[in-house]
């Protein structure tokens, strides 16, 4: 199947003989190194020694702020997110008293007030928060922070427990993107993974949000999930679309019940095939193309006039822990529990474990678990990596000279590794670069995985996502 993408003036080509016959699973490149690579080993010690070498060198640059909420009132069994079920409000107030704690601890090492150019509140369900709590977390990011004119200011939300004027409100304390959670509409599959939510209370939502003045709306679809099929995924894909959203994700929904405990109460009976699934996943690209929407990477598509879209055609995309973003260049800061940020040359995460994270922030230290500093290949192939899953394309000339290598000697075997991927169908390979296909934009984690040096040199006990 070939789609011509009128609007970026590209061709995307879903081969489904090609995808079934590469490895199906591999990092989805939020960050490189990926996650499991990050270490116990490095320490609080290294975490501040990172932000202060980003205060010699990076004054002036706008910071990334990440805040994870771990709570949500009820569980949907395909999630594997780090969460913690409740419906006591008051463990949030417990929460957001040491998240202040920790912000607290961090600002001496942030040498004064920065402007805030990117803001995300993930989870859990962020919305767990009341009005009140929400404006108690802002109050604190504004006492820190001067957020900037234009920037991402971003908050996932779960339609079931958000009213119209909790929406207005959230567009009062600064907000202007949402993600809005879906996954399926159909009520078998809703009441297969404990989550049932009514078109009408996800449109109240989406409305309320433009009549807040949001930037974007981004839904959120999983394929794979049980009991869906070609003919029940139909009506939902009709449906988001009568919502009419900015950005749309599909994710693949990743079986893996051996690890995630709430998977356990899925029928594995009842979860598609590895054919059905791409029958979904073949008509719903096809008919968000059909529709205008511009496949921006891997799973994501959004509207033509969308800044992803803008920024994908200028190649001024971006790619972190949040996903595609225009501000991802920035250093992330991170709080909560489990949260990952990005200083300088390095990853840091927080503790997973929420007494654990308690207690250190009571022992008067930063909560870190774990982390990884970047040596110079790292970073190298960071950047190849970010240039591959953001714009399609390589030019081998920029990493010779801004890392003094020659770029055919210095990968060798990675470029034995591409000719190969070449004869496929899924990329050119040319004297000075490399040119992403249309077949090859869907399968472009594969590609990706080639200059993945963790993976292809050391082990590891991840279970990665399905590539397609």
């Amino acid at each position: 199947m070939k789609i011509i993408n009128i609007h970026n003036h590209t061709e995307t080509e879903f081969d489904r003989r090609l995808i079934a016959s590469l490895p199906s699973s591999g990092p989805r490149y939020t960050s490189y190194p990926t996650a499991d690579r990050f270490h116990g080993s490095f320490s609080e010690t290294d975490y501040i020694k990172s932000l202060e070498a980003r205060n010699a060198g990076a004054l002036n640059k706008p910071l990334s702020l990440y805040i994870h909420i771990p709570f949500c009132n009820t569980i949907c069994y395909y999630c594997g997110c780090n969460k913690i079920i409740t419906k006591d409000k008051s463990r949030a107030d417990a929460y957001i008293e040491y998240l202040e704690k920790e912000m607290a601890l961090l600002a001496p090492h942030l040498n004064g007030r920065h402007q805030l150019a990117q803001l995300h509140f993930g989870g859990g369900t962020p919305t767990f928060l009341s009005d009140g709590q929400l404006e108690r977390v802002f109050a604190m990011i504004r006492r820190y922070f001067d957020l900037v004119p234009g920037g991402e200011y971003s908050i996932e939300i779960d339609p079931r427990k958000v009213s119209r004027e909790t929406v207005l409100h959230l567009g009062r304390l600064g907000f202007n993107r949402m993600s809005v959670g879906i996954q399926d509409f159909d009520p078998k599959v809703q009441q297969a993974v404990n989550r049932v939510q009514t078109v009408e209370e996800t449109r109240e939502v989406v409305d309320a949000a433009r009549e807040a003045g949001f930037k974007s709306v981004s839904v959120d679809l999983i394929y794979g999930l049980p009991h869906q099929s070609i003919e029940s995924i139909k009506p939902t894909l009709e449906t988001v679309l009568s919502l009419d959203p900015d950005r749309l994700a599909l994710y693949h929904y990743a079986h893996l019940p051996h690890i995630f405990k709430p998977q356990r109460r899925i029928d594995t009976e009842a979860v598609p095939g590895s054919e059905e699934k791409l029958d979904i996943l073949q008509y719903a690209v096809q008919t968000l193309t059909a529709r205008g929407y511009v496949f921006i990477g891997m799973d994501h598509f959004a509207k033509p006039g969308d800044e992803l879209s803008r920024a994908l055609k200028e190649g001024r995309l971006q790619r972190n822990f949040q996903g595609y973003s225009t501000y991802a260049d920035c250093d992330l800061i991170a709080l909560g529990v489990s949260s990952i940020g990005k200083t300088a040359n390095t990853y840091v995460q927080n503790e997973r474990d929420i007494d654990a994270y308690y207690a250190a922030i009571d022992a008067g230290r930063l909560p870190v678990m774990r982390g990884y500093r970047l040596n110079q290949d790292d970073l190298l192939r960071r950047n190849i990596i970010q240039d591959l899953m953001c714009r399609f394309t390589l030019d081998f000339r920029v990493y010779e000279h801004m890392f003094g290598i020659s770029f055919a000697h210095y990968f060798q075997t990675e470029l034995a590794d591409l000719r190969q991927l070449a004869e496929l169908g899924l990329l050119a390979v040319k004297p000075h670069g490399l040119q992403i296909t249309p077949k090859g934009r869907f399968l472009i984690r594969n590609i990706a995985m080639v200059f993945d040096y963790h993976l292809r040199h050391k082990e590891t006990t991840a279970q990665y996502s399905k590539t397609v």
